[in-house]
C-alpha cells in the first residue's frame, strides 16, 4: 500500500467529511483509516452509512467517543455524558450501527506503522505535543520495537514529533479541529507524513443547521464549526490530564 489516509475525531460532522473525502489524495488513497470518534455528533447515522460506502478501503479504529455511545445506545453507560450531544446522537443510531462501533478494534497496524486512537495502550489516555520525553517512553513502553511509526489523535491537534527514533504523528480531528480552523488529516506514503488541512466555508454550518435534528445545534456550531479553539487554549486544558 503506497498511501494511507487517515481521518481522526470525525464526530459527526458530516459536511466536514464529504469535504475531505472529496480531496484528491483521499480519493486515491488505498487504505483510509478511520481513527476513532466516529459519530458522536450532530449527523451520526448519516456519517456511518457513508464510511460503511467506503467498502474494503475503510479500516476502522475505536474510540473512547464510540465506545460511550455504544454503552449509551444499550443503557449501560454509568457516569455523566461528556456533553450534550451524545446521548442525543446515540438515540439515533440504529442497532446494526451500534453493533459496527462495538466490534471495532482499538488498535490497528499496517507494516511497521501502529494506528490508535489515544494511546496504544487506552483510549482515553492524554499525552501532548510537548510532554516529557520520559511520558512518551512510558506511554509507549509496551509498543513492539517493530513499529517506527504511531498515528493516534483523540486531542484534535494535528503534531509530528520523534519519539526515540520513532514517529509519532496526531492526524487532528475532521470535525472538532483545534488549533486551526479546517478540517485536519493526515496523508502518509512512502515519502513521509503528510499534516493537511482542508478549508470549510459557511455553507458547512449552513447543512449542519438545516439537516442535523440535534435541538442544540446552532450552539453546537458555534462553538465548533463556526469558531474554533486555539492551540494554546486546547493544550491547557488537556494539560492536567497528560500529567498523570
Amino acid at each position: 500500500m503506497e498511501r494511507v489516509v487517515v481521518l481522526a475525531d470525525i464526530h459527526g460532522v458530516l459536511p466536514a467529511l464529504e469535504a475531505v473525502l472529496a480531496e484528491p489524495d483521499v480519493a486515491a488513497a488505498d487504505v483510509v483509516v478511520l481513527a476513532g470518534d466516529i459519530a458522536s455528533g450532530p449527523q451520526p447515522v448519516e456519517t456511518l452509512d457513508l464510511l460503511v460506502g467506503l467498502g474494503e478501503r475503510a479500516v476502522w479504529v475505536r474510540g473512547n467517543a464510540d465506545r460511550e455511545l455504544v454503552a449509551m445506545a444499550r443503557g449501560t453507560y454509568d457516569g455523566q455524558p461528556p456533553d450534550a450531544v451524545s446521548p442525543w446522537a446515540a438515540e439515533q443510531l440504529r442497532t446494526d450501527q451500534v453493533e459496527l462501533l462495538d466490534a471495532l478494534p482499538t488498535t490497528v497496524t499496517i507494516g511497521d506503522t501502529l494506528f490508535c486512537h489515544a494511546t496504544p495502550r487506552d483510549d482515553e489516555e492524554v499525552v501532548l505535543v510537548d510532554s516529557p520525553i520520559s511520558r512518551w517512553a512510558d506511554v509507549l513502553s509496551g509498543v513492539p520495537e517493530e513499529i517506527r511509526t504511531i498515528v493516534c489523535w483523540h486531542t484534535h491537534m494535528p503534531f509530528a514529533r520523534q519519539v526515540d527514533r520513532r514517529l509519532v504523528v496526531n492526524a487532528g480531528s475532521v470535525g472538532m479541529p483545534y488549533g486551526a480552523p479546517g478540517a485536519s488529516w493526515a496523508l502518509l506514503t512512502s515519502s513521509g507524513v503528510q499534516l493537511r488541512r482542508t478549508a470549510l466555508d459557511a455553507s458547512a454550518a449552513d447543512q449542519l443547521a438545516k439537516h442535523s435534528t440535534y435541538p442544540g445545534i446552532e450552539s453546537w456550531l458555534d462553538e465548533y464549526l463556526r469558531s474554533n479553539y486555539s492551540d494554546t487554549e486546547a493544550l491547557e486544558a488537556f494539560r492536567p490530564r497528560s500529567e498523570v
